[in-house]
């Protein structure tokens, strides 16, 4: 299994379109991927009403994982689209 601790930068954190973003990357993978709050039950990443659950805010640690071939290039996508800001909006 590989994991992946992640600080959210997205300023809605883990909410409406960041959360739909990662829940679309997260369902193209063969795998079972996870993500929860650290101490926390994790939930399937491939699903938008769990991840919307988690609550997950701006600055707040999540712990993502995955288990199978292709898990790092996953997590390394899922972490990309965590931990990019979005861009301001004019």
């Amino acid at each position: 299994m590989t994991e992946r601790n992640v600080k959210i930068q997205s300023r809605v954190g883990l909410h409406a379109r960041p959360a739909a973003l990662f829940v679309q990357t997260a369902a193209k993978a063969p795998m079972d991927v996870t993500v929860g709050k650290p101490g926390g039950t994790p939930v399937n990443a491939k699903s938008i009403l769990a991840v919307l659950g988690l609550d997950a805010r701006h600055g707040e640690e999540v712990v993502l994982s995955a288990e199978g071939a292709g898990a790092e290039e996953l997590l390394d996508s899922l972490e990309t689209l965590l931990s990019t800001p979005e861009p301001e909006e004019s």
